[in-house]
């Protein structure tokens, strides 16, 4: 362990962008529980966060004086706030996640922000082929296969170039965050699993890493705290994950099962799923199709590829290990399924009688 020890934790004041998020109000909570100074950047209101205590402040990454406004007074940013998905024209992710990345590394150095950490993507490193316990050193692919990982790509690297003596930032690359308040991942796992329509892509023993959503928040807390008392963090993107790599379909199976659902028992070839995707993807470019395709040539490939990382230098650099096991982390999930589906169940209830 290399990492130089924290001096007591003075408070901070800290900016979230995209802090109604998922991930950002995970982070938000965190801060606000050790005691920082807590301010949001986000479109929507997210009423919530100001019954926290947490400053809002409404607008957009592609406004740059509506960010250099929040970013003006704070001594961290926490810059979480992106365009995710596996669909769209490439402006509607460049302009946010690149363009709007670009703004928050001017505001920082107008405002005298001493320290950014960037939430990335490992897909910023995906070349279509498995990654097995790979580490940062793996380059970034000659040919991006998503808008989303190719301007987030492009958005990390601005920022790790933008580390310096005034400013000190660095990149992580939490892979695929999941567990209660989730509204990406578990929810299209639940409802088309729920529909009959989820199938098993490939052989099934493709393993993969995830990341339960306290961990994820936790180490954005231990990246801030890093930048200030540890040099050699500064400048360097981070995997973050369980460091539990299993195969695809168990965790998926059991994100099933805490949602009361049967495993999953059919399958398809990757090449056949890879075919389906690109005959959805021509059919929404040809007819404009309103949402994303249900499958794509990315996602075929995402699935039945092992993808896990080695995250020795956030334990070593950042002093970061995952708190919460997938167990634990399971367990919370189902008891929030459950508590969310209460409500739902009741009224069918009463509907039915």
């Amino acid at each position: 362990m290399s990492i130089t020890p924290s001096p007591p934790h003075r408070p901070l004041k800290a900016l979230v962008t995209g802090g109604g998020g998922f991930l950002g109000l995970a982070v938000v909570e965190q801060l606000l529980a050790r005691g920082d100074q807590v301010r949001s950047f986000a479109r929507g209101p997210y009423p919530g966060l100001a019954d926290l205590g947490v400053e809002v402040r409404r607008g957009d990454l592609r406004d740059a004086q509506a960010v250099g406004q929040a970013c003006a007074g704070c001594d961290v940013v926490f810059h979480v706030a992106a365009k995710a998905g596996i669909w769209g024209r490439y402006a509607a992710y460049y302009e946010p996640n690149v363009r709007g990345t670009q703004n928050v590394l001017a505001a920082c150095r107008e405002h005298g922000v001493r320290r950014l950490v960037y939430t990335s993507s490992p897909s910023v490193v995906f070349d279509g082929r498995s990654m097995e316990g790979v580490d940062e050193s793996v380059p970034y692919p000659q040919r991006q296969h998503s808008h989303y990982a190719a301007t987030k790509a492009l958005g990390e690297q601005a920022v790790l170039a933008a580390n310096g003596t005034t400013l000190r930032t660095l990149a992580l690359r939490p892979h695929l965050i999941w567990g209660p308040r989730d509204n990406h991942l578990v929810p299209r796992i639940v409802s088309r699993g729920r529909a009959g329509t989820l199938r098993r892509v490939g052989d099934g023993t493709n393993k993969v890493d995830t990341t339960y959503i306290e961990n994820a928040a936790r180490a954005h807390l231990l990246a801030a705290d890093a930048l200030a008392t540890n040099p050699r963090a500064a400048g360097r993107p981070f995997f973050i994950s369980q460091g539990e790599p299993m195969a695809l379909w168990e965790i998926i199976n059991r994100i099933l099962a805490a949602a009361g659902l049967p495993p999953l028992t059919r399958s398809v070839p990757q090449p056949v799923a890879w075919s389906v995707g690109a005959i959805l993807e021509a059919a929404h470019a040809v007819f404009r199709l309103k949402g994303e395709p249900r499958m794509t040539r990315f996602v075929a490939r995402e699935l039945a590829t092992a993808h896990w990382f080695d995250i020795t230098a956030a334990r070593t650099e950042l002093g970061y290990e995952p708190a919460i096991s997938i167990t634990e982390g399971l367990h919370r999930l189902e008891a929030w399924l459950q508590e969310r589906e209460a409500p739902a169940a009741a009224s069918r209830s009463l509907a039915s009688r």
